[in-house]
Formats: C-alpha cells, structure tokens, sequence
C-alpha cells in the first residue's frame, strides 16, 4: 500500500470535526433547547425519537447501498460527504432558530418533527462516506488503527468544542444583560443557542471542503449492482457478526449519550450552575485525548484489539461508577465528577477508534462470507446504531421527565423543578452509563469472535481472492 501523505491525513481528520459540531449539538444540546427554550413536552419527544428511527432503519441503509454503486470524476465518497455537509448545515440552522411565528402553537411541534427527521437524514448523507473511506487508505490492522485513531482524534476535538465552549457561548451570543448561566430565560436559551449552531454549520461546510480538496480515494472496490432494500436488508441479517457489533455497540454508545445528554439538566437543574458543565465536559475532553494513546501503548506491549477493546470498556465503566460515588457520596463536586469522567472518557475515546476498525474487520468478514464487499452499507450501520443508542437514551430520559413532570418552559421564565424531577436527573447521570457499558463488555466478550487466527483465515482469503481476480 502506498503510505498516505501527512497532509492528506491531517485533511481527512479535519472533516471529523465539522460533522462531529453537528452530531455534537444535535445529541447533547437539542433536548434543551426543545424543553427549555420551544417548552416541548417530553411526552411529544418520546414518541417522535422512536418513530425517527423507524425511517432511518429504511434510509441509512439505503444511503449506504447507494454510496456502494456511486462514482463520479471526484470519486466514490468526497462528493457524498460534501453534499451532505452542506445540506446538513442547512438543517442544523434551521432546527435551532424555530420561526418567532410559530412558538407556543400546535405548529412548532410539527416544525420540530420535520426538522429532527431531517438532520438524521442529511447527517447521514455525509456521515456514510466519510467514515467508509477508511478500508480504501488501508488494509492492514496497524494502518487501519492509524487513519481511525487519527479521524477520532479530530472527532473528539469537534465534541470537545461543542461540550466546553456551547453553554460560555449561549450566555454570550444571547446579548441579554439578565441572561446569566446560573438564571437563564428561555428566550435566552433560544437565541444564543441559534446563532451559535449557525457558527457551527458554517465551520462544517469548511472543514468538509478541506477534506474533500485534500485527499484521494484508493483502493476503491466499485460495486455494480443497483440498489435493491431487499437486498441491503439480506446483507445485514446474513452478517452476524455486524448483528452482534450492533447490539454491543449501541448498549455501550447510549450510556455515552445519557452522560452527554443529561448532564445538562444536571448541571442546570439539580447543581444549579449550568456553568459548570464547561469544566465536566473540559477534564472529559482531556480524558478523550489520552483515550487516543490506549491502542498505541496497548500495541507496544503486543495486546490485540479484542484485549484492548476490553480494557476500553472496563477504563469507561470504572469511570461512570467514580462518578456515581462522588455524584452521592460527595455532593456532586464538579472536579471529583470531572476527573472520574476524564477516566471514564478515556476508556470511551478509546473506545470509538475500536469500533471504528471492527466496522473495517466486518466488510471483510461480509466478503468472506457472503463473497460481495458491502463497504458503505456496512458502515452505515454505524450512524444507525448511533442513533439507536441516541434512542435507547431518549426513551429512558424523556420517559423518566414525563413520570416525574418536569417542568417544560417558555418565553422569559425560569422554573425551579421537583425533588423527583432533579432525583431522577441524578438516577440518569449516574447509574444508567455504568450499567449500559457493562452489559456491553459480557456481550462482546461472549459474541464477537473475529480476532486471532479467524481473523488471519479472513484476511487470506480475500488476499487469495483478490489475486485471483487480478489474473
């Protein structure tokens, strides 16, 4: 294999960042904003997130079949991942500035579902390929391990952005002299929360275009056939082995998105300084940035990816109970939560760049057993289980806010919420992660089995073929 150039690395990475300040916004900071600047009620949420999921089980794996017999003069991915990008960004702005006009009517509840629906949809239009593109740099483990920690290490930047600097940059763009961190209105909620998406969809069309002008698509398998959703669905039940990344994958991500999710209303509702969700999320941004550094260290001392993915998951879930312990026996301390979920996130970080490579040991385990490569389709699976994780959160947190009646609002108001409500904001952030992560590591530690000497059998064998296709 040809060895990538430093600059078509770094340009590949830097695409990461945009779509994660979107994923980002989309994942941690719209459930506020629907409950605490549109006055959403969680009930209406509960519902719309599952049927949400409905058709992105039809349109993820379709986009993925489609990326699989595209190609154009720009090749097979860069042009998805730009248009994507720039309909995504679109969307994003559009979702977090909802038309004056229709706020506290029936019509804002039919705005949002439109453009909840949407983002999944223009997400994933850029999300497929770009992820996809990973296979093509690379075949063997070691380079494949390279290009996903160096994607991952930018991903994390754009996530970081978004966790340190979103709630400072609320308080600043709302231009409200009685806005306050600690006291904020909807209404401040709202408008500091729009202008800052708008920033961050204009910074996701400019870091797709480096990416796209800065790097080249190799090694690229052209498939022939047509879309068929009979077929797509065919490739993914025939693959067990991308069934089982599915399931352990989603249990695990969705206990990362009930921390990211939640802590907002932690933070905001039951410490009562939003604030200090800037600190939490800077100390997990560290602790993701050396979750970078355990494939390589665990790489020196000769350990496989089924060890170090172990280790990944036992690193988050030791983390999440650190957090427990200091969230009810300490009082909450910010820097006690944020150190326990800066080693929590490093098990997580790590975690990312893991899945990140099975997806490519899984296209080759797909061709080796059902003797086509499903590069794309496969790959989509990841944004899907993502958003099934992002569901799975969902149901339990809105479900939990509806039982418990929190208190939706609107306009200028600041509502104090209920001894249940902020009970069961703590019940959320500190004992759904540790125990989603841990069932998580039983599975894969009974289920996935392409490591050691199968996963050298695989490896030959597409070698072989490949040979043979060559003569």
């Amino acid at each position: 294999m040809q060895k990538l150039p430093f600059k078509e690395k770094i340009g590949y990475g830097v695409g990461a960042v945009g779509l994660d300040l979107s994923y980002g916004l989309f994942y941690s900071y719209l459930s506020i904003y629907l409950t605490d600047a549109l006055g959403i009620t969680p009930w209406f949420l509960l519902i719309l997130t599952p049927l949400a999921r409905i058709w992105d089980g039809i349109n993820d794996p379709m986009m993925g079949s489609i990326v699989d017999v595209s190609h154009n003069k720009m090749g097979k991915y860069r042009p998805w991942i730009l248009r994507g990008a720039i309909l995504n960004a679109i969307v994003l702005i559009l979702m977090f500035n909802t038309p004056a006009g229709i706020a506290g009517s029936k019509a804002v509840y039919a705005y949002v579902a439109l453009f909840y629906v949407l983002w999944g949809m223009t997400n994933t239009l850029a999300d497929i390929p770009y992820w996809s593109m990973i296979p093509s740099f690379a075949n063997e483990e070691k380079d494949r391990n390279l290009i996903s920690t160096i994607a991952r290490t930018f991903s994390g930047l754009g996530q970081g952005i978004i966790g340190i600097l979103t709630v400072p940059m609320v308080a600043i763009l709302s231009r409200s002299k009685e806005s306050s961190l600690e006291n904020m209105s909807s209404n401040d909620i709202q408008k500091g929360l729009g202008s800052w998406a708008a920033i961050c969809a204009v910074l996701l069309v400019a870091f797709a275009v480096i990416c796209v002008a800065s790097t080249k698509e190799r090694n690229v398998i052209q498939a022939g056939e047509k879309f068929s959703l009979k077929k797509a669905i065919g490739v993914i039940k025939n693959n067990d082995q991308l069934l089982v990344f599915m399931l352990f994958a989603m249990i695990s991500n969705a206990g990362y998105y009930m921390t990211s999710g939640i802590s907002n209303y932690y933070f905001k509702s039951v410490t009562g300084v939003w604030g200090n969700q800037s600190i939490f999320f800077t100390l997990g941004a560290v602790g993701s940035v050396l979750g970078l550094l355990v494939i390589p260290v665990c790489s020196k001392f000769n350990l496989t990816n089924r060890s170090t993915y172990k280790i990944s998951l036992s690193l988050a879930a030791a983390g999440y109970i650190g957090m427990a312990i200091v969230g009810y026996g300490f009082g909450g301390n910010v820097f006690g939560l944020g150190v326990c979920y800066m080693v929590a996130s490093i098990g997580i970080g790590s975690m990312f760049v893991n899945q990140t490579v099975m997806l490519s040991d899984i296209v080759d385990y797909g061709e080796y057993k059902l003797g086509t490569r499903n590069q794309s389709l496969t790959f989509s699976m990841k944004g899907f289980l993502q958003k099934m994780a992002y569901t799975i959160q969902s149901i339990i947190m809105y479900a939990s806010f509806g039982i418990t009646k929190y208190q939706v609002v609107t306009g200028n108001q600041v509502v104090q919420q209920t001894a249940m409500s902020k009970s069961a904001i703590s019940a959320l952030m500190f004992i759904v992660p540790p125990l989603f992560i841990l069932i998580s590591l039983a599975i894969f530690s009974k289920k996935y089995k392409i490591h050691g000497q199968f996963k050298t059998e695989i490896l030959e064998a597409i070698a072989q073929k490949r040979e043979a296709e060559n003569e």
